[in-house]
């Protein structure tokens, strides 16, 4: 059997790489620091509309590529490698994909031609106050007025709200969970804007009696809970993802540290120490690469995954940790130093390892998951 990359998946990854490689740099992504300027490059964000990346798991029929989830994880792990200022995941896969897979065609035609486009931006509210679990909402509520839905109550971390077209959405209901496609600037929606340590941009989004429009419902009820369990796995592996290409940028940067740098006169490369750190992050990178692939390539065959994005998030968390850990302590003082970008891929490695649920939380999951019976892992 053939473990390796298809020629389009080769493409793909080849494509990103070097578009992403060639704009992000250490001097452009200083000028978004301590929120000096917003950290979206809308430059780069076209030129990867121009070359069909954003669409690149879009349908051709909406002038998309026709790839699949799996080439939008190697795009997503090349943006974590450049840690690129731009919402790749709230766009393309907690909002956009939910769309082509669950809306109606009317929907579709309305939304999906843009997002290739790179016409409009999507986002996604997942989170609430001490709620991280996307599928199941209790701060926000939906109750029916008519055809149409009535809205009330709070999501945080919403990347990009302010600048979105439509945010999507889960609300409770009496008889399950509402999926609707928000629109930012409607009557009762006020934005407060939130502070993180990447500096992405981020909101609290407060609803008051907000009217939605049938237009706008994605799904209700039962089918409700189901799209946003589907939409958490896969933003979770693209998290993995991200995570991924992070983690693998921050242990090179300390190989090729310790490569140059000396100590009594002697590469520090040399030192038996340091080369044992540097070789523990990269099986742990390696590990991290398997798990998350696995994961992704079983959600891209239309797979059951639960255990494999529970498994690949849990190493995604602590493989960021040590990762980041390791890689400061083999640059000493430098690492540290705001002059020098490693730290910028230490505060993605945190905010990777905690989004949508901790290594101990996931870790917790899956252990009662196992005790129960539905999960078994050998």
């Amino acid at each position: 059997m053939d473990f390796g990359f298809s020629e389009q998946q080769r493409d793909v990854q080849n494509l990103a790489r070097q578009i992403l490689s060639d704009n992000v740099t250490a001097e452009k992504l200083s000028q978004y620091d301590d929120y000096k300027a917003e950290r979206f490059d809308r430059e780069l964000w076209q030129k990867l509309a121009d070359a069909g990346l954003l669409g690149v798991a879009i349908d051709e029929e909406f002038g998309g590529m026709g790839f699949g989830f799996f080439e939008l994880g190697l795009l997503v792990e090349e943006a974590g490698r450049t840690i690129a200022p731009l919402p790749l995941i709230s766009h393309l896969i907690s909002a956009a994909l939910p769309i082509q897979q669950f809306a109606s065609q009317t929907q579709k035609q309305v939304w999906l031609p843009k997002v290739a486009s790179g016409e409009i931006l999507l986002t996604a509210a997942l989170s609430e106050a001490y709620n991280d679990d996307p599928a199941q909402p209790y701060l926000t509520l939906a109750k029916a007025d008519g055809s149409d839905l009535l809205l009330s109550g709070e999501k945080t971390n919403v990347p990009f709200a302010h600048i979105a077209d439509r945010i999507l959405l889960a609300a409770k209901t009496s008889d399950g969970v509402a999926v609707v496609l928000l629109d930012p600037k409607a009557d009762g929606v006020s934005l407060s804007a939130q502070q993180v340590t990447t500096y992405e941009p981020q909101y609290v989004v407060s609803l008051n009696n907000v009217r939605i429009g049938a237009g706008d419902i994605l799904a209700s009820g039962t089918e409700g809970q189901a799209l946003m369990q589907w939409i958490a796995e896969r933003t979770t592996v693209a998290l993995c993802a991200h995570q991924l290409g992070t983690s693998d940028k921050a242990m090179r940067m300390s190989a090729s540290y310790t490569a140059e740098r000396k100590q009594f006169g002697v590469l520090i490369s040399t030192f038996q120490a340091v080369g044992h750190r540097a070789a523990n992050c990269f099986i742990d990178v390696e590990c991290l690469r398997l798990n998350t692939y696995q994961a992704i390539s079983r959600l891209d065959g239309g797979l059951d995954a639960t255990n494999e994005v529970q498994i690949a998030k849990i190493w995604a968390g602590d493989v960021g940790h040590r990762v980041s850990y390791a890689a400061q302590h083999l640059h000493g003082g430098t690492g540290i130093d705001r002059d020098y970008p490693l730290w910028r891929y230490c505060t993605w490695l945190r905010h990777n390892e905690m989004a949508l649920g901790s290594s101990a939380k996931t870790l917790a999951k899956l252990g009662k998951r196992i005790a129960a019976g539905e999960a078994f892992c050998s």
